[in-house]
């Protein structure tokens, strides 16, 4: 039973319940988040930050957040 819930935790990251997303904003801007496939993070357009997911869970620690490169930003999807 752990080790299907270790595994499920570890994909858990992958994808975010849309309504999870629809509620979740930047606890900078309180602007909506969007969830970056590629990076598997939340992206706040509105600052150029990102947010990691770490097992299923949005880290919305400001200090967690990364800046995004302006040019050359791949994230975007």
């Amino acid at each position: 039973m752990v080790r299907i819930s270790r595994v499920l935790l570890k994909y858990a990251g992958f994808a975010i319940d849309k309504t999870l997303s629809e509620i979740l904003v930047c606890p900078l801007s309180k602007q909506p988040l969007r969830f970056c496939e590629k990076t598997k993070s939340l992206v706040s357009d509105t600052i150029g930050v990102s947010f990691p997911i770490k097992d299923g869970i949005p880290c919305l620690v400001p200090k967690d957040g990364k800046m995004l490169e302006e040019e050359g930003d791949t994230s975007k999807a």
